[in-house]
């Protein structure tokens, strides 16, 4: 079963599941995903997150209660997992730019969050962002000293602050504090340590020859498993490599051949042949089987 279709049968599992209190972990295992890689390719392929996509169907289901029944409006608002009557008005009027009680008084009818199909985003897809086909690539063990930073997927958090990430990392010169260094110039970012939540690590280092036994504060030794790996080049504009994840997760994995496998995923950038932020040269890596 591909991408498209396993994700509509999460689609399906929330539809039957929406008065019922749902954990993303249920929803994910419906697509036979781990819960953060569903989250990263349902919002690359929708463009929007599972979360938000269950609540705007929540209010659109509640909506339609509201001018369908005589139903209370607290009893809809518990029906639809909302813990009170003003938290679901907070939520309706911020979505619909109404409070519940005057939806239904009034003759307003707007359009609501339908249920999403996304075999039709499969019919829709098109590749064309300007990217080569990557590289697939069979890659031994790299041994990584770098500082770990903490970021999230929700609202794409994390392409807010990984470049923070690196200048902050480059304005304190954490890279002197590595010992050992296998390829000097050449910048690690990594993804890592994918919680439920969405929640990830980001590690920004450079590969080593060995591990080391005593590291600076906020320092850590990883190693980025041996294995397949597809290689595609995110060099240009800083920025670029935002739209080349999108392109990944959205669009060349789910109509490839390969599944993601499980571990980090990971960026190499060329700091003597960059010039921040007018071009950077980059490649991305992803774990594939």
């Amino acid at each position: 079963m591909d991408y498209f279709k396993r994700i509509q049968c999460a689609i399906e599992f929330i539809e039957l599941n929406l008065r019922e209190d749902l954990k993303i972990t249920e929803i994910a295992s419906q697509a036979c995903f781990s819960a953060f890689h569903f989250q990263r390719v349902f919002q690359a392929i929708s463009g929007f997150t599972v979360q938000q996509y269950i609540r705007r169907r929540r209010l659109s289901e509640a909506a339609g209660r509201l001018k369908q029944s005589n139903q209370k409006v607290l009893d809809i608002a518990i029906e639809y997992q909302y813990n009170s009557q003003e938290a679901f008005t907070r939520a309706f009027e911020k979505s619909f730019g109404i409070t519940p009680g005057k939806y239904r008084n009034g003759d307003i009818e707007f359009p609501g969050q339908s249920k999403i199909n996304f075999l039709d985003y499969q019919k829709n897809t098109k590749g064309d962002l300007d990217v080569n086909k990557p590289i697939i690539l069979q890659l031994e063990t790299i041994k990584i000293i770098g500082y770990e930073y903490k970021t999230n997927l929700n609202n794409e958090q994390h392409y807010k602050e990984i470049p923070g990430f690196y200048e902050h990392f480059g304005a304190n010169e954490y890279f002197m504090c590595i010992p050992n260094k296998a390829a000097p110039g050449m910048s690690y970012g990594i993804a890592c340590q994918f919680e439920d939540s969405g929640a990830f690590s980001f590690v920004v280092g450079e590969a080593v020859e060995k591990e080391s036994k005593e590291l600076a504060e906020g320092f850590i030794y990883m190693e980025i498993p041996a294995g397949k790996y597809a290689e595609f080049d995110a060099s240009g504009l800083n920025g670029r490599v935002q739209n080349i994840r999108n392109f990944i997760y959205g669009t060349w994995l789910p109509n490839s051949n390969f599944e993601r496998r499980e571990g980090p995923d990971f960026e190499i950038t060329d700091v003597m042949n960059s010039s921040y932020p007018d071009h950077l040269s980059m490649k991305v890596y992803i774990p594939i089987e």
